[in-house]
Parts: C-alpha cells; structure tokens; sequence
C-alpha cells in the first residue's frame, strides 16, 4: 500500500500514479515500503490550503507560533526510539552519537528557539518613528515551500529542521517537499506535527508534507503564485535551476549548495603541531563519511620538508581509517566520477579512489588527491568543485605569494580556516591571507576545523555564492534564520488599535526590544 500524504490538516491517498521506494544504504537493497510523487494537481492543492491558512494567520501574535513550535518539540521527543531506528536504516548514520545524542537534540533544540524567538518578538525589529507617525516591523512573507537535503534527515529535514523551525517562527505556513533517501522519517516527523497543529489550533493548511515531486514540477512552484518563498539545501544544479525560476518570479529562495570549506595550514603551525592537525584534519574531513556541508575537501600548504612529512601523515590516518558508508548510489558514483576528472587535470591519487569492497553497502574508500599550485591555478573551476563525500584535496603551494593567488581565485565558501604558529611566527602570513579569504566565506576560523554548526544566534551557516544565496543571511541560529521568512511592513498614520501590538505606543510585552524614535529600549 502506498504511503498517504499530508494535506489540508489530513493524511489523504496521493492522486498520483508514480512512486519509490527508498534504499538501504548499508545493504543496497530497496525496502519494502513504497511512497508517492505528487502529480502538480496535489502539489496544487496544497498551495491553496497554505494560502488559506496563511490568510488566517497573518494577524496572529508570535505566541501562537511559539505553541506550536514547543508542542512538536514534546511530540518528537516522544517518537524519539521510532525515529532513530528509522532514519538509521534510511541513512545507515550510526544511532550513536549521531543520530540519538547528536542530530535530535539540536533539532528538538533549534525548534525551541526558535519559539523563544517568536514569542519574545526582538526578531521582527519593530521600528517607531513619532515624529512623522510611520512604523514598521518585519512580518510573515506567506506560505514558504522547503526541500530537505540528503544528509541530515533531522536537523535539516524540509518539516523539523532549521528551515522549517524559522519559517514557523515567522508566522508562515510550511509545505514540506520530503527527500527520497529518507520518506519513513519524514512521516513520523509530519505525524509529530499534525499532533502538535491540532494540539494549538493552528489551520488545517499550516504544516503538509508531500515526499517527493517530480523535477518538472519542481521547477514550475516558484511560478505558481500562491507560493511567497522557497528554501532549498541540495546540489548546485538543481538549486540554481530552481534559483533561476525563483528569479523569474520575483520570489525569494534561500540556498545552500556547494563549499570545498578551504582549510590553510601555515608552516609555523606545522613545525609546532604536525602531528595534532593532521588529527584533527582526518577526523573531520572523514567524519560521517565526508558528507557534511562543511566538510574540509580543500587543504592548502606551502612547499617545504615539513609539508612532505605532514602529507604523508595524513596518507597513512587516511589508510588506516575504515570508511563509512555513504548516503546513496549517487553519491557513491559522484565521487568516483570526480575523482577521475581531477586525475584527468593532473591531480595524483594519495589512496582510495575506488569502490570499497569491504563495505557490503555504498562506499568508497577513504580518497586523497593532491596537486600543486600551478596545476590548481590552470583547473581552478574543476579544483574547487565540491566532492561529497570521504574525499580531500590538498594542493601545494609553492610560497605564500601563490597561495594568496589561490585564495583570491577561490569562489564563496560556508568556511575557511587557517592554521597558525602560537609563537607569532605565522603572522605575518596570516595579516596577509585573513583579510582576503575573509571575503570568500562565511565562517572565518582558527585552529579549529569547521565540521560542527552550533546552533548559536552569532552563527553564519551560509556564505558568499555559489556557497549560498543570497550572501548576507544564515540558514542557522536563532533569530536571524528567522528574518529569511519575512517581509518588512510599513504603517504610515494608521490608527493605534488597527497597529501590531508591538507597534502601538502602550504594550503589554516588555520583553520585545523596539527602535523608538533612533533609540533601542
């Protein structure tokens, strides 16, 4: 039997014809349960719902939205065995610490914020100008359409992740497009808020789930004009055809795509520490087998003995590391495929590089690849393609003139990190590279790999693009995800009891920062 899919506060049998299943990663083999693709008429359907939901709820005050947000965060944690055991066979991610003591908690956390945030209202920068009697406030933009990616099926996911929480936050109803490496746990988060939905009140319209369209589909919902935005976490094709036709439509859409994350490693800090970068290096680059956002897939040194020493380090942790198994057949052939191709422009494969034969699912073994400055310089497009997966670059510089070279040539990362000596001998090097590979990331490191995403209000979970779009906003931490789903809304002479209440002269929140006549109070 086919899975039903959420629609108008209800689970309904899907109207379409076609369907998947989802594979076990760690097994290859199809599982048994089989799933819609929405045809356009659903999808239809849904927009409509959302519009009127969103209708309903424009005037509603954060709390509203704060409720619900609490409520699922209590439903998840009540599926919390059901979901584990589920996204592992969908994931093959270890159940621990990843998935129970890591992923759930940030996304039941992230949900939990952001109904702080929605309650206590700073976020929507209500602004009171007295003098000429115009305020305004940022408010919900209308019904938000969100696709998940492939590797965090929590904390990520189109209908519990951060997307989903800030668009919540807002004030906007959410259509949920579910990803095919993970339907089952994507069900069980959608159960969890319809409960939570009827538990507040909340409009038949305001949180559906389909669990997958098809690609031509995709491409007309920024058309369709009950949708007001969209957010989309996935490869860079897909998103920038998706981008293009959001542009077209004047819609906003929110991305998060590619970023080979460039990690530089000074020769002081070498000489000091060889041994712990390499260590933290590996680890990090081979953490959940590679496929992390901010995954380091590019290494940067200058040519010297040490580096030598460092690399062939590096080899060996690489060589002594079993792989983990990868998401999906694609990704397993994407990185095969990118291997060759950098081969093919004069890159030297380290180790790895094939199909692991000792993991009975998806995998490759542990890859490294090296190439030096000139050759990087020559390739640069293909040398900064992002390869997901258990694979690293490192490219050799041949001094820090060239490295500078390398850094500006460098498109819009989520991160960059440098590596410095703690005697200051690395200095003067750093006062030269900081400030231009400021301008190419996100996130600017130190001493420290770039793997972990804090869920923190000072984080920047995006970047300059192609690494996000559009540049300037984070698609993690509370408030300032939040601002994504909004729209600023100006009230010119309006009389006090038709305001927001956070715009009126006399509220009952004190809690709630407003701009007052230039001042914060």
């Amino acid at each position: 039997m086919t899975s039903k899919v959420l629609i108008g506060g209800e689970w309904v049998d899907s109207q379409g014809t076609d369907t998947f299943h989802a594979a076990n990663p760690a097994t290859r083999a199809l599982m048994s349960k089989e799933y819609p693709i929405s045809p356009w008429k659903e999808i239809r359907t849904a927009v409509k719902a959302a519009v009127t939901a969103s209708q309903e709820m424009r005037r509603w005050g954060g709390e509203r939205f704060a409720a619900f947000l609490e409520a699922y965060a209590d439903a998840i944690e009540g599926r919390v065995d059901q979901l584990v055991a589920t996204a592992h066979e969908e994931t093959a991610l270890p159940i621990e610490p990843r998935l129970r003591d890591a992923e759930l908690p940030r996304t039941v956390d992230q949900l939990r914020q952001a109904a702080e945030a929605a309650e206590e209202g700073s976020w929507s920068r209500p602004t009171i100008d007295t003098k000429n009697d115009i305020r305004s406030m940022l408010g919900p933009i209308g019904p938000v359409v969100i696709f998940g990616p492939n590797n965090f099926p929590f904390a990520f996911n189109s209908i519990a992740g951060g997307d989903f929480a800030a668009a919540v936050a807002a004030g906007n109803p959410v259509i949920a497009i579910g990803h095919s490496g993970y339907p089952g746990t994507t069900q069980i988060f959608a159960e969890a808020a319809l409960e939570a939905a009827q538990q507040t009140n909340m409009p038949n319209g305001f949180v559906q789930m389909l669990y997958s369209i098809n690609h031509t589909d995709m491409m007309s919902l920024p058309h369709e004009k009950g949708v007001s935005a969209l957010a989309f976490t996935g490869s860079k094709r897909t998103g920038l055809q998706l981008k293009e036709n959001a542009d077209k439509s004047g819609k906003p859409i929110y991305l998060e795509l590619s970023s080979v994350n460039p990690v530089i490693i000074l020769p002081g800090a070498l000489q000091e520490r060889a041994d712990a970068i390499a260590e933290e290096l590996v680890t990090s680059a081979l953490m959940g087998a590679g496929q992390f956002c901010t995954n380091p897939g590019l290494v940067l040194l200058t040519a010297g003995p040490e580096t030598e020493k460092f690399i062939a380090d590096v080899i060996d942790r690489f060589k002594s590391v079993p792989s983990s198994t990868l998401l999906s057949g694609a990704v397993e052939d994407s990185i095969l495929q990118k291997v060759r191709e950098f081969q093919e422009c004069d890159a030297t494969l380290l180790t790895g590089g094939r199909v692991d034969e000792r993991e009975q699912g998806y995998g490759v073994e542990n890859t490294l690849m090296r190439v030096n400055g000139n050759h990087f310089l020559a390739s640069l497009p293909l040398f900064q393609t992002e390869i997901f997966g258990n694979s690293t670059l490192v490219v050799v510089a041949e001094d820090v003139d060239q490295l500078m070279q390398m850094i500006t040539a460098l498109e819009g990362q989520l991160t960059g990190c440098i590596y410095s000596a703690m005697d200051g001998s690395d200095d003067e090097a750093y006062d030269r590279i900081a400030p231009e590979l400021r301008t190419k990331v996100g996130r600017l490191l130190n001493d420290k790999m770039p793997t972990g995403v804090a869920v923190s209000p000072a984080m920047n979970h995006g970047g300059p693009f192609p690494a996000a779009s559009p540049s300037g906003v984070t698609a993690v931490g509370m408030p300032t995800a939040i601002e994504r789903f909004a729209v600023l809304q100006c009230y010119d002479n309006v009389r006090q009891n038709r305001l927001p209440e956070l715009l009126r002269d006399d509220i009952d929140d004190n809690s709630c920062w407003r701009n007052v006549d230039g001042g914060w109070e």
